[in-house]
């Protein structure tokens, strides 16, 4: 894929984003004047608003006007907190991205190896066991399983710490550098911080992570099987290779290329769909942020904050794109 062709698929991708958005905005039964004056303001000051925020404008005009706004970065100022949007986004975006990194590292270490056994002993009982693990990832309700796990491991066994981010005691006390609060205690050398963060992260990470792993075992186990019936599989046994080296030597290490793709997905997905576990472990997040911000019909915040999580999934779709093509030879010419 050429670098030309690759910007106009990244740009149109977003331009509709930004369109769907827009009229998506326009077409719920939430009037954005009357989400910052309230109901019981006079009419002529709701009018004036109207004209102030451009909403009596014809509607091609106020997409021209909305698409330059949020090329710049401008998605308006928040009614909940009255902070710009995108001041508010990058305050909270990277407890999300913290979150869903843990989680992907979790549903990769574990879901690789176990999707790369199912495949070997397919057909076994082993191979049924870790496809039945991925369909509950898949099938139970993940705020479900959030529940679950508040009330068996931190309500009965206190193996975790309760819902949030950090404990109260270091609230006010530690001083984040990046918004990565781990890599910040960890770079500060502050432990017994860092510890309590772990607690706190470790359960939401690993229901993601579970989550994840449903997907990566499953589609690991796919090409797994592919790469082992193909004929260098055969040629190498043939050789007297050990099993050993050639699940892991060579048809892993082929079936990794396409791992790529799915992993980035993976993760992609963990960024978008972690409203529920961030609102289920008041996880204050990207995800809670919009919900906050929904049931306070901050149409601007759930907006901005909507554009923000559909840029990183499409970037991220289109990078690994790019890096699946790369990585293999047999692609470049396409």
């Amino acid at each position: 894929m050429s670098i030309g062709r690759f910007l106009v698929i990244a740009a149109t991708t977003y331009l509709g984003l930004l369109a769907v958005t827009f009229f998506i905005g326009r077409v719920i039964p939430i009037d954005p004047v009357l989400a910052v004056l309230g109901d019981r303001a006079p009419s002529n000051v709701v009018e004036r608003v109207r004209r102030e925020m451009g909403l009596d404008l014809p509607l091609i005009q106020q997409f021209y006007i909305y698409l330059k706004s949020a090329l710049s970065g401008d998605f308006g100022t928040s009614v909940l907190t009255t902070n710009p949007v995108m001041t508010d986004i990058r305050r909270v975006f990277p407890a999300t991205i913290e979150l869903a990194t843990l989680g992907t590292l979790i549903g990769s270490v574990i879901g690789i190896p176990l999707g790369v056994l199912a495949a070997v002993k397919r057909g076994s009982l082993v191979d049924q066991i870790v496809r039945i693990i991925g369909l509950v990832g898949y099938s139970v309700p993940i705020f479900w399983l959030g529940l679950l796990g508040l009330v068996l491991f931190y309500a009965q066994l206190q193996w975790v710490a309760y819902p949030g981010r950090i404990d109260i005691v270091f609230e006010y006390t530690f001083s984040p550098i990046t918004g990565f609060y781990l890599f910040d205690a960890a770079w500060q050398g502050q432990w017994d911080v860092f510890w309590d963060l772990l607690r706190h992260i470790i359960l939401p990470a690993s229901l993601l992570g579970y989550f994840s792993l449903a997907y990566i075992s499953r589609m690991t186990r796919s090409f797994m099987l592919n790469e082992l019936s193909q004929e260098y599989i055969v040629a190498a046994r043939a050789k007297g290779l050990s099993e050993t080296r050639i699940i892991w030597g060579h048809a892993l290490r082929n079936a990794a290329v396409p791992m790529v793709t799915v992993i980035a997905l993976s993760y992609a997905g963990l960024l978008e769909g972690s409203v529920l576990t961030e609102t289920v472990f008041s996880w204050p997040g990207i995800g809670l942020y919009i919900t906050n911000s929904l049931q306070n019909a901050d149409m601007n915040a759930v907006l901005g904050g909507t554009i923000v999580i559909g840029s990183v999934f499409i970037g991220i779709n289109l990078l690994s794109d790019l890096l699946y093509r790369m990585l293999d030879p047999r692609t470049k010419d396409e």
